[in-house]
């Protein structure tokens, strides 16, 4: 049976492992580059050529137990695509699993994002992205990856980070307090616009990170990298603070698009992942 990072059975197994892998190779409205798709095989073939050993905390957090579960692959709509990722992670949740999925684009996170709100109450969405995705319809389907966003703006404490494109339509559903724009960032002390986030977050957090948040220069495979995104160490130093401050109850990753001649972002990738893991599995 293939394992998450080729790790031994023995920290596989569905009954004793903490956290649980989905992946979602769907790429049904992605509107420029195609090959989103891909992205969950490539981030498998990256994460196993990893070394498991985290220097920083000095963990294996693999031991914890990872779960690399059946694929979510229904693709027939936006739609049913969407209920069928909500119904898998329910089930995980009930089964009391860290849900993580990696994608695909970043309309699997609609799905997810719901099923969590329904399991925690008083619900932080933290978004890392490029773009706001926060358009209530595109394309004729509320599931549209320009949509991934303003089911969790209507019905849970949306923070968005890293933002540097988007729509004029947008703004209406955008909450200017709760966005931290890439410039302002960049412009700031981290641990400055750290500390807001941290604020405004409630007990419970769910991470949705599109892969077009970071900069381009160290993460160029994505379907639409953006200039002036963030760097690698900037969001690891967020999320560190998040998982000390919050129960973290799940996450995603995105809208990696993998380009044969260009392996870097599937290992970024893959290491984000273990990262995440890290950070929220092995609490100080």
């Amino acid at each position: 049976m293939k394992t998450y990072a080729g790790i031994d059975q023995a920290f596989a197994q569905k009954e004793t492992a903490k956290a649980e892998l989905i992946l979602v190779p769907y790429d049904g409205t992605s509107t420029w580059v195609k090959g989103a798709d891909k992205g969950p095989e490539a981030f498998l073939n990256a994460s196993e050529n990893m070394e498991l050993y985290d220097i920083e905390t000095g963990t294996e957090v693999y031991r914890e137990g990872v779960y690399l579960g059946e694929p979510v692959t229904e693709s027939s709509s936006p739609e049913a695509m969407a209920e069928a990722v909500r119904k898998r992670v329910r089930q995980v949740i009930a089964e009391q699993r860290m849900v993580t999925l990696f994608g695909g684009e970043h309309s699997i996170s609609i799905g997810s994002i719901q099923a969590h709100a329904e399991a925690w109450d008083d619900l932080t969405v933290l978004q890392i992205d490029a773009h706001a995705d926060l358009r209530p319809e595109y394309e004729g389907s509320a599931c549209n990856h320009a949509c991934a966003l303003h089911w969790a703006s209507k019905h849970t404490n949306l923070l968005q980070v890293g933002i540097r494109s988007m729509d004029i339509s947008e703004k209406e559903f955008m909450n200017v307090s709760k966005t931290w724009m890439a410039q302002d960032c960049h412009e700031r002390d981290d641990q400055e616009w750290y500390d807001e986030v941290l604020a405004a977050s409630t007990s419970n957090v769910y991470i949705t990170i599109d892969l077009d948040g970071f900069d381009p220069a160290i993460l160029p495979s994505t379907g639409t990298p953006e200039p002036g995104g963030l760097g690698w160490y900037q969001v690891l130093g967020l999320l560190k603070q998040v998982a000390r401050k919050c129960n973290v109850v799940g996450f995603d990753i995105v809208e990696l698009c993998p380009n044969p001649n260009e392996r870097s972002s599937d290992f970024l990738a893959a290491k984000l992942y273990y990262k995440l893991l890290t950070y929220n599995l092995l609490k100080d």
